[in-house]
């Protein structure tokens, strides 16, 4: 019985160790892509037809997924935060909360999170087949880097397709919560609109649109980096492109709130 513990115990330090072994890899291998993609960012200018074609998949492929989540999470806002109001005879202060919730945080963390399931699982699931069918290794024999071929140019594109989404999905959310505040709490649109305008602010929006260029850089390069450590053929590519999903979900909680925390943290 004492042998069994024993045995269970050093198992279970063994998992853990790999287990962290394998965090500290997976995490230098994303900040080594992203440094080697600053690095070729000289040549974007000769991978403009690359990075306009990956804003085309990033931006208008996603157009009405992000139109339909932008809407109704302004509609959620507007009807939760009117609930609320409402027993305090103060429904028209919602356009002030729904403005500034998905100017600050609700607006780049939706465009993340849609584009990280629609656009971040295909770049790792694309990238993944080419590293299982050996076209990566095809494009190293040539001397071809894959980092300045295929990365960069989607790191870049999503880097900036991101803070144009995150401002579509702001005006959006902004126009849900005003059918919501118009229909169901009895706010005029001019109203609504009049303490949207007040309660605007441009830190606010600054903030918003950095997190969203931040998001776009972390969702590629952990995307690209699970593509490219894909293996066992199919089933590797699925793994990576889950990895890809989840890894990406996590940085945009985490790293959301320490830019929050950043900016906000001293006004608390």
């Amino acid at each position: 019985m004492r042998k069994f513990l024993i045995q269970k115990t050093f198992g279970l330090i063994e998992r853990t160790g790999r287990l962290f072994l394998g965090l500290i890899y997976d995490a230098g291998f994303i900040v080594l892509l992203f440094f080697q993609t600053v690095f070729y960012s000289k040549n974007a200018f000769g991978k403009w037809r690359e990075i306009a074609k990956q804003m085309y998949v990033a931006g208008v492929k996603s157009f009405m997924v992000c139109s339909i989540v932008a809407l109704f999470t302004g509609m959620i806002l507007a009807l939760q935060a009117g609930i609320e109001f409402a027993a305090y005879q103060q429904e028209a202060m919602v356009g002030n909360l729904v403005i500034a919730t998905m100017t600050r945080e609700m607006g780049p963390f939706t465009a993340a999170m849609v584009l990280t399931a629609s656009v971040g699982s295909a770049m790792a699931a694309e990238l993944g087949t080419m590293k299982v069918s050996e076209e990566i290794d095809a494009l190293e024999m040539m001397a071809i880097s894959p980092v300045k071929f295929l990365v960069m140019p989607r790191v870049i594109a999503l880097s900036i397709i991101m803070p144009v989404v995150s401002v579509y999905t702001v005006a959006l959310g902004t126009l849900g919560g005003a059918i919501v505040a118009n229909n169901q709490l009895l706010v005029s649109y001019d109203l609504y609109y009049l303490h949207v305008l007040e309660s605007l602010q441009f830190k606010a929006t600054y903030v918003g649109l950095l997190k969203a260029y931040v998001f776009g850089i972390m969702i590629s390069c952990v995307s690209c980096a699970q593509g490219l450590k894909a293996k066992n053929g199919a089933i590797g590519v699925g793994q990576a492109t889950r990895s890809s999903v989840i890894i990406s979900f996590l940085l945009v909680l985490i790293v959301g709130y320490f830019i929050t925390s950043l900016f906000y943290g001293k006004a608390l």
